[in-house]
């Protein structure tokens, strides 16, 4: 099975690739460019967990980038900004949608693991999963985060996930929802015209060399 990982540098998201590459699959990991709300370490975070994957799991692993940048600009100026972070998981799993059509995908994995940030309560990831046309699979949803570590560490993932970057996310919002209303979160997409931008995003996907900056 082909799947779409939507994929940070953080330690969840790798570690919930590697899970579903060690059951056969093939991933093709989706990297969101965050520019200029986020600087270039992380890219190169993800490149280099990318390159410990592939050497894990050989000949099943590609990279691709998208410009998620035009969607958080358009959120920021447009949308309530308690729902940020919502609003960007939507545009995501939209864009992925788009990847999956691309290169034959079945489904969607995301590194969700249970309340552990505000777009990962119950509400919001229903909320935030509405309208995605593949099947979203979670394989952490239920994982304690030190289970999480646990397997990062396993599989040499943790050391490159929990690399220093400067700064976090500028898009982040202060106070942001954690009971989104599905209502509500439409009304936000649609201020900021989230299908066209989604659509810009797609447009700018690129796939990566993640061996040339190893």
């Amino acid at each position: 099975m082909r799947f779409v990982s939507l994929m940070s540098g953080g330690i969840d998201s790798p570690t919930a690739t590697h899970i579903m590459l060690g059951r056969g699959h093939e991933a093709f990991i989706l990297n969101m460019d965050n520019d200029p709300f986020l600087g270039p370490e992380e890219l190169r975070k993800v490149e280099r967990l990318a390159r410990r994957l592939a050497e894990l799991h050989p000949g099943r692993v590609r990279l691709f980038r998208a410009p998620h940048g035009i969607d958080l600009a358009a959120f920021k100026d447009k949308s309530n900004l308690r729902y940020t972070c919502i609003l960007c998981k939507r545009a995501m799993l939209r864009v992925a949608d788009i990847l999956c059509d691309r290169v034959g995908a079945e489904i969607i994995v995301m590194g969700d693991s249970m309340g552990q940030v505000a777009s990962q309560t119950l509400y919001n990831m229903a909320a935030v999963s509405r309208g995605t046309r593949h099947p979203i699979v979670r394989p952490l949803i239920g994982f304690d985060k030190l289970d999480i570590e646990h397997i990062s560490r396993e599989a040499g993932l943790f050391e490159i996930s929990i690399g220093k970057t400067e700064g976090g996310c500028l898009a982040v919002p202060r106070y942001p929802i954690i009971s989104a209303e599905s209502a509500r979160l439409e009304q936000e997409a649609e201020k900021a015209d989230l299908e066209n931008t989604v659509k810009k995003v797609a447009e700018g996907i690129r796939e990566i060399d993640f061996n040339l900056n190893y």
